[in-house]
C-alpha cells in the first residue's frame, strides 16, 4: 500500500534512499525488502509497533548494523559500500538524537558539546570551537547551563543539550530515535518545536522514530509505516489518520 504517489516522490531531491534492505538475526527477518525515500529537507515519521525493526532501521543507516541485502544512499554514497574510513566521513554528516540522550555525566555540558568538535576531520581553533558551542546551546535556549554537569539538569534540559550536541556538526541528515519518550508533553511540544526549527533554520533531513503522535503529526512531512519487514504505506498525517486500513487506524486509536 502506498498512499503517496510514487511521482510525487521523484520530482524531490533525495537525501536518503533505502532500498531492498533485508537485515536479519538469526532466523529473525526484522528488515524484509524495505524501501524508503527521503527528500531533502523533509520529515519523515516511521511509526511501527515495538521490536518492528525501527531502532535496526536507523543503525542500518548510520552503518552501525550491516545489512545482508539492499543499498542505503545517504548524500550520494551507498553506505554499504564504504570503508570504515569513508564511513566515518559520512557519519559527520549525519546527527543521531538517541533516545537515552548519552550524555556524559563525568562532563560538564560544554564538554559533552566540544567533544564531537574533537572528534572531526576538520581542526578547529578554540575560538571557533566556543563559536560552536554557543551557538549549539543558543539553539536550546540554554546557554546558562554552560559550566553546569547533567545532573544539575532536568530530563527535558537533558534533552534539549542532547539535540544541540547532535546539531553541533551542523548534520545534513539526523535521526531521532523517540524524541518525546519520557517526557512531560509541554516539554514534549518544546522539543517538537525545535525539530522544527532547527529544520528551517539548517535545512536538515530527518527521520523521526517515535510511538508519540502528536510528536509525529506535528513535525511529520510524511509518515511510513515499518509492518512485517517493510515499508506497508506511507503518506501525510491526514491520509494515515483518515484511513480505514485496521493496520494504520491502531496507531490512532
Amino acid at each position: 500500500m502506498d498512499i503517496t504517489s510514487k511521482e510525487e516522490l521523484k520530482q524531490k531531491d533525495p537525501s536518503i534512499i533505502i532500498e531492498h534492505l533485508y537485515k536479519s538475526f538469526g532466523t529473525n527477518k526484522v528488515l524484509d525488502d524495505f524501501s524508503l525515500t527521503v527528500a531533502r529537507e523533509e520529515n519523515v515519521a516511521v511509526l511501527g509497533k515495538s521490536g518492528s525493526g525501527k531502532s535496526v532501521l536507523i543503525k542500518c543507516i548510520v552503518g552501525l548494523l550491516k545489512p545482508e541485502k539492499g543499498r542505503i544512499i545517504v548524500a550520494g554514497e551507498d553506505i554499504t559500500k564504504l570503508s570504515d574510513q569513508a564511513l566515518d566521513k559520512i557519519r559527520s554528516k549525519i546527527g543521531f538524537l538517541f533516545q537515552g540522550n548519552a550524555i556524559y555525566d563525568s562532563m560538564t555540558i560544554r564538554e559533552n558539546l566540544e567533544f564531537p568538535l574533537r572528534r572531526r576531520w576538520v581542526r578547529l581553533t578554540q575560538a571557533e570551537v566556543d563559536s560552536n558551542v554557543k551557538e549549539a546551546l543558543d539553539n536550546v535556549n540554554l546557554a546558562h547551563t554552560i559550566d553546569m554537569m547533567p545532573s544539575e539538569l532536568s530530563g527535558g534540559m537533558l534533552k534539549r543539550i542532547a539535540l544541540a550536541r547532535t546539531m553541533i556538526l551542523k548534520p545534513e541528515i539526523i535521526l531521532y530515535d523517540e524524541p518525546t519518550t519520557g517526557l512531560d508533553p509541554i516539554t514534549a511540544r518544546e522539543i517538537d518545536d525545535l525539530i522544527l526549527s532547527l529544520q528551517k533554520k539548517y535545512h536538515t533531513s530527518s527521520i523521526i522514530i517515535s510511538h508519540d503522535m502528536n510528536c509525529v503529526k506535528k513535525t511529520a512531512d510524511r509518515v511510513a509505516l515499518l509492518l512485517d519487514g517493510k515499508c506497508y504505506a506511507q503518506g501525510t498525517y491526514s491520509e494515515f489518520e483518515a484511513s480505514t486500513d485496521p493496520n494504520i487506524k491502531q496507531f490512532f486509536e
